[in-house]
């Protein structure tokens, strides 16, 4: 055996609290969304409310995080430095997890959009923008389309926010599955972890200050985000005695919480800080988390209190179906606001039932959509039929 290597373990690991996670990260995703207002000041209650979800970004920042650490676990593990089962196994587990679901969605809001466009056209509807104030419309391009098709619509700012907003991440992840195998890894394996995760702030920062408009439609820092989630799992999981020092002597918790409050303060807007440190900060604050609660796991202790709603079986279900919930609820939303909108409420009582109704509808929904479109294609159900 090498001296610089121990004996890794043969146990297989269920990591619930990321499924927990990546579920309490969707659900925020989607109150991010709801439009409470209906042109009029709220009351000041829904007002301090919506001052909490201001930090949607934070969210797919974790998903790009999770990411790179999911990937990069059976890398890990394995101790071959490549991808299990090669690059078209590969290809084809991502292709069948992420493009089923999405065309699918697509499939909806096209559909949606074009009833909306015969109603416009043979009766005297017409699509009221402030009643559909949300994260769907149907005034769209066959560029728009056609990029979406393709998934590079995050590409450019003209095509990343139309038809479904929210699934400009899905084309910047769908990218990063093929960075992850052809770029980063070799890297990794010819100069080391802190090399590849040089490598990806670098390629992903570059772009802000030379192609300023192409980086932020494509969040192109989000590399970066990526590779502290391939270090969080190689840490977490080498058995290379430098990084198990490392991961035994640092105060990961700590560095967590830290971490936190610094990309809060440094993401305030009045600073005038560029979008990708606090970000970053919350990216590195996301690593330091997965690597403190999977010490937890590998030991066999419960997680502390604070984190122990990750593990609760309801949020662990929520996070099996939290990527149809990510990809369904922006039509969801809109939908039911343009219903509610019809309805001559209180600015108080549309607020709340915007939130109540659009929560309910949104998760009952997704879950429906999950157990057609998303479950039939994971691996686990495959090997269960």
């Amino acid at each position: 055996m090498n001296p610089l290597t121990e004996k890794p373990p043969r146990q297989k690991l269920h990591l619930h609290y990321l499924d927990g996670l990546r579920g309490i990260a969707a659900l925020y995703v989607v109150a991010v969304h709801i439009e409470p207002s209906l042109g009029e000041k709220l009351p000041t209650f829904w007002l301090l409310f919506q001052n909490t979800l201001r930090y949607g970004a934070f969210s797919v920042v974790v998903f790009i995080v999770l990411s790179g650490y999911v990937l990069m676990l059976p890398v890990t593990r394995s101790q071959s430095g490549f991808v299990s089962g090669g690059l078209l196994e590969y290809f084809k587990r991502r292709w069948r997890r992420i493009l089923p679901p999405y065309y699918a969605t697509l499939l909806a809001c096209l559909l949606l959009a074009f009833a909306i466009f015969l109603l416009e056209k043979f009766t005297t509807f017409q699509w009221d923008e402030v009643a559909g104030k949300g994260p769907f419309s149907p005034d769209f391009s066959l560029i728009d389309v056609l990029s979406h098709l393709f998934l590079v619509h995050n590409f450019a700012r003209s095509t990343s926010m139309t038809i479904n907003p929210p699934m400009w991440s899905v084309a910047t992840e769908w990218q990063l599955y093929f960075l992850f195998p052809l770029l980063l890894l070799p890297i990794w394996r010819r100069f080391g972890l802190l090399s590849v995760v040089i490598a990806g702030f670098s390629l992903g920062i570059l772009p802000f200050y030379i192609l300023h408009d192409f980086s932020m439609a494509t969040s192109s820092w989000f590399i970066g985000l990526f590779t502290l989630g391939m270090a969080a799992a190689e840490i977490g999981f080498s058995q290379k005695l430098q990084l198990i020092a490392l991961k035994k002597s640092l105060p990961w918790g700590i560095m967590a919480i830290t971490l936190t409050i610094v990309a809060f303060i440094t993401e305030w807007k009045r600073l005038g800080l560029p979008i990708w440190i606090g970000q970053s900060f919350f990216g590195a604050s996301a690593a330091c988390l997965f690597i403190y609660c999977t010490q937890f796991v590998i030991s066999g202790k419960k997680l502390p209190h604070v984190l122990g709603i990750f593990e609760h079986p309801w949020v662990i279900t929520l996070g099996a179906f939290s990527y149809s919930l990510y990809l369904t609820h922006g039509p969801v939303i809109t939908m039911l606001r343009y219903f509610l909108y019809s309805l001559n409420m209180t600015p108080f009582m549309f607020a709340t039932t915007s939130y109540l109704m659009g929560i309910a509808v949104s998760l009952l929904i997704a879950y429906w959509f999950y157990l057609i479109f998303e479950r039939p294609f994971m691996s686990n159900f495959n090997r269960r039929k």
